[in-house]
């Protein structure tokens, strides 16, 4: 079905542009107040997971339309510092974003392998301002990660915040001597103050994002290694301390790859993610069931894609930032806004 004419496509990032090699790993956050937050990570001198990567924002308050020039989030000099998934606690308005830290000269691979050289480690920064200010990152490790973890990765994407207060942060980490990976959550329960370690979800699962059903249980949509190329999921009835047996989802082709999975409103889910074999063809799905069937799909982009963030702005209209390109997935991080109601026809 042909995009809409009140559908826009903006790019935010362009590799190669203000002092950075590449711009990966989006996440998205519409706030209380309507401004759109924007998160990527800058990676430095290449496109590498590793070396010199630090965590940016662009702000936009006209629905995406205008940003902001790009601000630093967090900057660990030559460390990688990333994995952007940020929440807006409804009490106190505070805008919790977890990151993720290792020294840059370490690939995922010697991570996992001992950690003897360091290991990854997790951190917490906060805004109460919006996002135009964000306060020096904490580090959160000692009750968020297991020691028997090498890789560990918050989201990357959003976070989210149950009827009951509970934040829950979709996360994965893989132990030492390259056992099987694992999707993971981490919680607060009290506004962001402190956090702990949730539930894991079984293994060959990874980049995860979590919605709340309407029974108050939640989905777990997962980043599958189990070589079927479709999304895994499982689901928890105790606010993400335990989760169930895995299932896949047939409807739900994906290239192994991160994707985007939120609630639109009380009867609608949405998702999206390189709907292929190959990264490529970013397609966004509306779901009527909370997720048990996929009904209707819209492509965004033909051309190669990669990771995606969907937000809901103030007007109904939906957002969708995401990673594409015409030769390659990662030439740009782009926004796109149009109206539910393609999705709906």
């Amino acid at each position: 079905m042909a995009a809409p004419k009140d559908m826009t496509q903006t790019d935010v990032w362009t590799a190669g542009t203000d002092g950075y090699h590449s711009y990966r790993i989006p996440a998205l956050l519409v706030t209380r107040k309507g401004t759109l937050l924007a998160f990527c990570e800058g990676r430095r001198n290449s496109r590498s997971d590793a070396g010199d990567i630090d965590l940016l924002v662009k702000r936009s308050s006209d629905g995406g339309r205008t940003w902001s020039p790009q601000l630093p989030v967090s900057d660990m000099g030559t460390d990688t510092i990333g994995n952007p998934c940020p929440v807006q606690d409804r009490k106190t308005g505070t805008i919790w974003l977890p990151l993720t830290r290792n020294p840059g000269d370490l690939t995922e691979r010697e991570i996992e392998k001992e950690g003897s050289r360091g290991t990854r480690t997790v951190w917490m920064t906060s805004s109460r301002d919006d996002g135009r200010s964000w306060a020096a990152p904490h580090e959160i490790t000692s009750t968020t990660k297991d020691p028997g973890w090498g890789w560990y990765a918050t989201g990357p994407g959003n976070a989210i915040q149950t009827r009951t207060g509970r934040l829950v942060v979709p996360c994965d980490h893989r132990r030492f001597a390259g056992q099987a990976r694992h999707s993971h959550v981490i919680y607060s329960d009290d506004s962001g103050q402190s956090w702990k370690l949730g539930g894991s979800a079984q293994p060959d699962t990874n980049e995860c994002a979590v919605v709340e059903l309407n029974d108050g249980s939640l989905l777990l949509n997962m980043r599958s290694y189990h070589g079927k190329n479709r999304r895994a999921l499982a689901r928890s009835t105790d606010g993400g301390l335990t989760w169930g047996d895995f299932k896949l989802d047939e409807a739900l082709i994906e290239p192994v790859c991160q994707a985007s999975f939120i609630r639109y409103d009380r009867k609608r889910l949405l998702f999206s993610n390189p709907a292929s074999k190959k990264r490529e063809r970013m397609t966004v799905r509306l779901s009527r069931d909370e997720g048990a069937a996929w009904p209707v799909s819209r492509v965004l982009h033909e051309g190669p894609a990669a990771y995606s963030a969907l937000g809901v702005l103030k007007d109904g209209s939906v957002g969708c930032l995401y990673e594409r390109g015409a030769k390659g997935s990662y030439e740009t991080i782009s926004f796109a806004r149009f109206p539910v109601g393609w999705l709906e026809s």
